[in-house]
């Protein structure tokens, strides 16, 4: 493996002469990594999902939806509000299911275009974008940062450095607040916040989440793609020759030099490279992609765009380094070509799976009742004798009301024919639990018959005026439990 502390040349930009030798000499042993800013189609795409996720997490916790925060993770009335969906701890197996279908989609998207995710709108990719860019705005441009950081400390340095820390400072707070406001209504803890007066646990958990952040996106950065995340580990047990990764065309442009516009790099024995590094300088794990596909490699983008820059400057064609497949670039397949080989048998296996998943994960959700019950027999008295005879078997039972208006709860039984129901209606209120108790009695001339018998009975529990999600019938559930009839 790479070491993230590498030797990274300053080459001069593509089309000039050798402008930047004078810096080569001061700065080749740099032990850390400047990445130099890039422009093109991928950047654009890697910006507008840092948009649309910040403006996601940062935006969800504000929002209202009837009268309560849409998103809430209630802890301590364990509650999880998502917009119109109530969740309970019981309903855990729902968390599991999403993790399930997180990780097909992940053996999915690897096995069909390699580490999109970890490229585009990984939080350590999008945080680190966001903390670069505020880094650039503020010390410069890659020479800029490596200058300044060689330079002695002086008024200049401590006002740059200091501004960048503050500013990263205020993005990880930021961060942190709005974690925590998934947890703790954000606009009653904007409040407390707002007038100093915020509880212990959240103003640790703010300073914590946002301590993590302006570590991981300030300091760890590529450390953390390269040596802690698992995912750089297996994805080789995931991709394989036909998956579109990001390659370098060795036979295209090696061998490399760097050349005049004006010369003939055919006729000089040379290949498209010519050798400008800038390809490793934008690399924001610092690998050198010439090498082949490593598993630092974040699958970013960024080196495909500095290089059709410098390919169109040289006049050359665009893609030696591109999206690719290792079988496309040996065989100098067409586009149609490689996405036709994309449908082979392990995509279509992890696509069907995550597909049957999704759907079975959507419906269970759709069809959750908006209400559940329990029923526990009175064990201090099983059965008892009462007037003319008829046996009388007692149960409690528990209704957990799962939306948040008020319902009305009927209950029936069934399982023995003449069995009678004695129980009034229970009312739950708004995400509330009711509990009834509920008589069977049977009369005497049936429970002759089955006298020293424990008979199956049925309990159905209907919420009066609760209609299920696909239709105006009145939503109903049953338990299963039992009548004992005494000898």
């Amino acid at each position: 493996m790479a070491s993230s502390r590498k030797v990274i040349p300053i080459a001069p930009a593509a089309g000039t002469s050798d402008d930047g030798e004078q810096f080569v000499s001061m700065y080749q042993k740099q032990a850390t990594i400047y990445p130099r800013a890039v422009k093109g189609w991928f950047a654009t795409w890697r910006w507008v999902f840092v948009w649309l996720t910040q403006l996601l997490f940062y935006g969800v916790p504000w929002l209202q939806w009837g009268g309560r925060q849409a998103v809430l993770f209630d802890l301590e009335a364990q509650r999880f509000y998502i917009f119109g969906l109530l969740l309970y701890p019981q309903d855990l197996i729902f968390l599991a299911a999403l993790l399930v279908l997180s990780a097909l989609a992940l053996f999915f998207f690897t096995a069909v275009a390699g580490r999109l995710w970890c490229g585009y709108t990984c939080p350590q990719t999008v945080y680190t974008e966001i903390f670069m860019w505020a880094e650039r705005q503020i010390e410069g441009d890659r020479i800029a940062r490596m200058r300044l950081d060689q330079a002695p400390w002086g008024v200049n340095k401590i006002l740059r450095k200091g501004a960048k820390q503050g500013v990263w400072l205020a993005i990880a707070l930021i961060t942190g607040f709005s974690f925590v406001g998934y947890f703790t209504p954000i606009r009653e803890l904007a409040a407390a916040a707002a007038a100093l007066d915020m509880s212990a646990w959240n103003a640790f958990w703010v300073l914590f989440y946002g301590a993590a952040t302006y570590g991981n996106a300030g300091f760890l950065r590529e450390q953390m793609c390269k040596y802690m995340c698992p995912y750089a580990r297996f994805q080789s047990a995931l991709i394989d020759k036909d998956s579109l990764v990001i390659a370098y065309d060795a036979g295209r442009g090696d061998p490399r030099g760097s050349r005049s516009k004006k010369t003939n790099a055919t006729a000089q024995g040379l290949g498209d490279c010519i050798d400008c590094t800038l390809c490793v300088q934008v690399c924001p794990t610092g690998i050198d992609i010439r090498n082949g596909l490593q598993n630092e490699c974040i699958g970013c983008a960024a080196c495909i765009d500095v290089c059709d820059d410098v390919m169109d400057k040289m006049g050359y064609a665009k893609g030696l380094i591109r999206y690719s497949t290792e079988n496309g670039v040996v065989n100098g397949w067409t586009r149609l070509q490689m996405f036709k080989r994309a449908l082979r048998p392990r995509v279509l296996v992890y696509g069907a799976v995550l597909c049957a998943a999704s759907i079975a994960f959507a419906a269970s959700v759709a069809m959750r009742s908006p209400f559940k019950f329990d029923v526990v027999k009175d064990r201090g008295a099983l059965a008892r004798v009462v007037e003319e005879g008829a046996v009388e078997n007692v149960y409690r039972i528990q209704i957990m009301n799962r939306t948040e208006a008020p319902q009305t709860y009927r209950v029936a039984a069934s399982g023995i024919n003449g069995l009678e129901v004695l129980a009034m209606p229970a009312n739950a209120g708004p995400a509330a639990v009711a509990s009834m108790s509920v008589s069977l009695r049977l009369p005497f001339v049936v429970a002759q018959g089955l006298a020293g018998r424990s008979v199956p009975v049925v309990f159905e529990v209907t919420g009066v005026g609760t209609k299920t999600s696909s239709a105006d019938t009145t939503a109903s559930q049953f338990e299963k439990s039992t009548f004992f009839v005494p000898r």
